[in-house]
């Protein structure tokens, strides 16, 4: 059972929310909070093991609360649920630690689609959430001084990890799943998640897309794929 708290100020949204994942059996609601201080009070509280979350709530935005949720001893996952525009926010909720970002037009079937992947541990953008990504890659007027310093950085930041890891890195940054990344890196299945949670310490970032990001600012990687 997938244990998901629901997180919006608008009441008629966690209503929809909640009848659509009454509707299946492996995913529960624990709680709802209508706005981003509750949603990390309920989620020290509950332990939940997914979070949809809204950005713009009162008292705290998701953004915050997403910082905040990650922070705890028993992380959830994060899916940032929005109605707004992404390209304001998108990376700046992927960089505080969210997994995913959907449109609140995105289909049920794949909002449901999405909590089983994140709580697998897999990153989930929405098509419009990539597009914004892709976009920013290829925008002539990213580079400057400022894209030059953000991937020096970023590279250094690689240059802590073993090469092995560092492969693994680059492969995750590539939207490789470790099944994908155990076939073309010849490695175990549990050898390759053993590189993963060792990248994620020597980063000092808590999921895979926040090392997909570093790997793409260092110009080496592409953004998290859907």
């Amino acid at each position: 059972m997938i244990r998901v708290l629901l997180a919006d100020d608008d009441p008629l949204v966690r209503m929809g929310l909640r009848l659509m994942f009454g509707s299946v059996d492996d995913i529960s609601i624990v709680a709802e909070a209508a706005d981003g201080e509750q949603a990390v009070a309920l989620g020290r509280e509950h332990a939940p093991d997914v979070v949809l979350l809204d950005i713009r709530m009162p008292v705290m935005d998701g953004l915050a609360a997403t910082g905040a949720l990650r922070a705890l001893p028993e992380p959830p996952a994060i899916v940032i649920l929005t109605t707004f525009n992404p390209d304001e926010y998108v990376v700046r909720a992927l960089r505080a630690g969210a997994a995913g970002f959907l449109l609140k037009d995105t289909p049920p079937a794949d909002i449901m689609a999405a909590v089983r992947r994140v709580a697998a541990g897999e990153p989930v953008l929405s098509p419009a959430v990539t597009q914004q990504l892709i976009a920013r890659v290829a925008d002539p007027a990213a580079e400057g001084d400022a894209r030059t310093d953000s991937r020096t950085r970023a590279r250094a930041r690689l240059e802590r990890l073993a090469a092995r890891e560092y492969d693994v890195a680059l492969a995750v940054g590539r939207g490789r799943t470790n099944a994908e990344i155990a076939a073309e890196l010849y490695m175990g299945l549990p050898t390759v998640k053993a590189h993963v949670s060792s990248i994620l310490a020597k980063l000092d970032v808590t999921n895979r897309v926040q090392v997909a990001l570093i790997v793409h600012d260092a110009g080496l990687g592409q953004p998290p794929a859907v």
